[in-house]
């Protein structure tokens, strides 16, 4: 039968079931297909930290949000419009964030007595009116999926693991998605299981076909492509795109990469993409703790390649002794921490950004290093770069804060254009550079840059050029182990000085302020960048008047940071932690900036954000009330 078409501007769809559904492979693969059809998009993954959490439990649900649009979005949204939940579990967990009229796709062959109780359902939501605000398709998907690839010769249960293809089948249809990328992942995922690979393109095509000639779906939906800047673009997440950057780096630099890592969660997919790059000269050393990992990347560095080392909060902790002792010795290093949610193991799978003042502090002594954050998935490649370019022209170690949210997150990504990315060619020092008193020329390994104040670096065997390394105090200039009082305070005021002058390098600080009349000003760093974005569009299309900023570097601040924060009435920075920003900047610059603070594992949503926003601005734009005067006061 002929169906109608309707055309949407933008969709928000969840898939949501235990961690054995293979939601996040379903996400993967409808948000590829989305980015090969050209539309603008955003995703948030999110899943337990268990391999295998308890099946048919809450704890248990994964889910994968996709937002898509013909039109320019910065978040993946805060309310679905379609939820697809496999189970009892994933409709409970999600139920809350879906807005009256949504769309809601269940498989009711998991809809069962015992899967009901472990939820706390007495009767199945299916059965008590409880969704009828709601679009309801109750489907048996787990039955339509077995039914399909009876031909097959597989057990029950392995038919039964293809119904997340059928899912996805139907949602493909549903949203006029491509096939053949689609088809063509499974052909080569399962090219060395013939059978497997046949039954899921089959429960794939049993999806679409399902969808085409029910009566259960009357409309199909289409999103047009959005227009973007001409170019060329592919999909990537957050730690791809970062693994792409430090490998960019390296090539720029014309330094090899060594990445030393433990595996930690959400960082692991770092190590993971760059062992794959040995052919471009990267060297990855799985290490058997944070400690030998971090010790290998500085021992790199001192060979003269790129040192660089990943990990989360727990991590960081664990390198903060070799962190001091690359700042002791002067030596590129770039550390990478994709952030969780804390303390301690905390929220290995959820968001935050509350290392923030451990990235500044967490080292004994006075022990300065740069800090550089990205703002969205994309960005993570010129974050990466970045901070490979201050790492090695400073010879310094760079702290790189990712955090959850962009790691796993995914956007179009317009590639670069490689004649247009910085020079950060290297000079290694291959010749003496200081004459004694009687003539002889010798090596000084702390003589420094009188610009950058960074040290020659030299690799060792170098003739000629041979120099103490260590952790103990060296002395300015020759680098013996001094423990002069005058010296440690002359070496430890030059390691800050090169650390702050850093901010005469980087790009002054930009605020969009359209009508130049806004009287409260929204600083964000990190993966704030996109909620607040969204929130400021919003505000601005109700007719409030609000400026933005977004900070990439955090130490040192760009150098008018301090005069931005003076042109406001009132400064809100949203952070997914308890202040730590707004710490900093109240402390450097003595403005009384206000915190918007969250630490629920969960990125900002646009609307609270629209709302405090508004808020604000109503309260700094009320009449102020008038004093009384004294009688006989002028």
């Amino acid at each position: 039968m002929d169906k109608q078409v309707q055309q949407l501007d933008r969709v928000i769809i969840r898939f949501a079931g235990d961690s054995g559904d293979g939601m996040q492979l379903t996400g993967d693969r409808f948000t590829a297909e989305t980015a090969n059809f050209g539309n603008d998009l955003a995703t948030w993954p999110n899943f337990p930290a268990e391999i295998r959490a308890p099946a048919g439990t809450l704890a248990g649900v994964s889910s994968f949000q996709l937002h898509f649009a013909d039109h320019d979005i910065m978040t993946p949204g805060d309310a679905p419009n379609v939820l697809v939940a496999m189970n009892p579990a994933a409709l409970k967990a999600n139920l809350a964030d879906m807005p009256r009229g949504a769309t809601i796709i269940v498989d009711t062959d998991e809809f069962n007595k015992r899967n009901l109780q472990k939820v706390g359902y007495k009767i199945s939501p299916l059965e008590d009116n409880s969704l009828e605000a709601y679009h309801v398709h109750a489907l048996a998907l787990t039955s339509l999926t077995v039914e399909a690839l009876a031909a097959f010769e597989l057990t029950r249960k392995e038919a039964e693991r293809a119904k997340n293809m059928f899912a996805l089948g139907l949602l493909s249809w549903l949203y006029a998605r491509p096939k053949e990328g689609t088809e063509k992942f499974l052909r080569d995922k399962f090219a060395r299981k013939p059978e497997i690979r046949d039954a899921n393109i089959a429960a794939f095509r049993a999806g679409w076909n399902y969808g085409e000639t029910t009566e259960d779906f009357a409309v199909s939906y289409e999103v047009k492509p959005a227009r973007m800047a001409s170019g060329e673009y592919r999909n990537i997440t957050g730690n791809l795109a970062l693994s792409y950057g430090l490998i960019a780096g390296s090539f720029l630099s014309k330094l090899p990469l060594f990445l030393g890592a433990y595996p930690i969660t959400p960082a692991s997919d770092i190590l993971h993409e760059l062992s794959k790059h040995k052919g471009m000269g990267v060297r990855t050393f799985q290490a058997e703790d944070e400690i030998a990992a971090v010790g290998a990347a500085l021992g790199a560095s001192f060979g003269g390649a790129l040192g660089v080392t990943t990990t989360s909060g727990p991590g960081v902790v664990l390198k903060a002794e070799t962190i001091g002792l690359a700042v002791s010795l002067e030596l590129p290093l770039v550390v990478v921490d994709v952030q969780r949610g804390g303390p301690s193991t905390g929220l290995p799978t959820k968001t935050e950004q509350s290392d923030l003042l451990m990235a500044m502090f967490g080292r004994n002594g006075e022990c300065p290093v740069a800090i550089v954050a990205p703002q969205s998935p994309g960005d993570c490649f010129d974050a990466a770069v970045e901070a490979v370019r201050l790492a090695t022209k400073y010879r310094t170690p760079v702290m790189l804060l990712s955090d959850g949210y962009i790691a796993n997150g995914s956007e179009p990504w317009l590639i670069p254009d490689v004649t247009k990315l910085p020079d950060l060619a290297v000079q290694f020092a291959t010749t003496p550079n200081h004459e004694t008193e009687s003539g002889e020329r010798v090596f000084w390994p702390y003589k420094r840059d009188p610009k950058t104040l960074a040290r020659p670096w030299a690799i060792p065997g170098t003739p000629g050029l041979e120099h103490r390394v260590g952790g103990i105090e060296k002395a300015d200039g020759h680098g013996n182990i001094s423990y002069d009082p005058i010296n440690h305070d002359l070496m430890t005021r030059t390691r800050q000085a090169k650390i702050d002058g850093m901010a005469y390098d980087i790009p002054k600080l930009a605020v969009d302020d359209p009508t130049g009349k806004a009287k409260v000003l929204i600083m964000g760093w990190g993966s704030t960048y996109g909620p607040i974005g969204a929130a400021v569009r919003r505000v601005r299309q109700s007719g409030g008047e609000v400026a933005v900023a977004h900070l990439r570097h955090l130490n040192p601040f760009p150098e008018n940071t301090g005069e931005v924060l003076r042109s406001y009435e009132r400064v809100i920075v949203p952070e997914m932690n308890l202040g730590q920003l707004t710490m900093l900047l109240r402390a450097k610059y003595l403005v009384d900036v206000m915190g918007f603070n969250k630490v629920q594992g969960m990125p900002f949503s646009v609307g609270e954000l629209e709302t405090a926003i508004t808020d604000v601005i109503a309260t700094v734009n009320a009449p102020k009330p008038r004093t009384r005067r004294n009688v006989g006061e002028n």
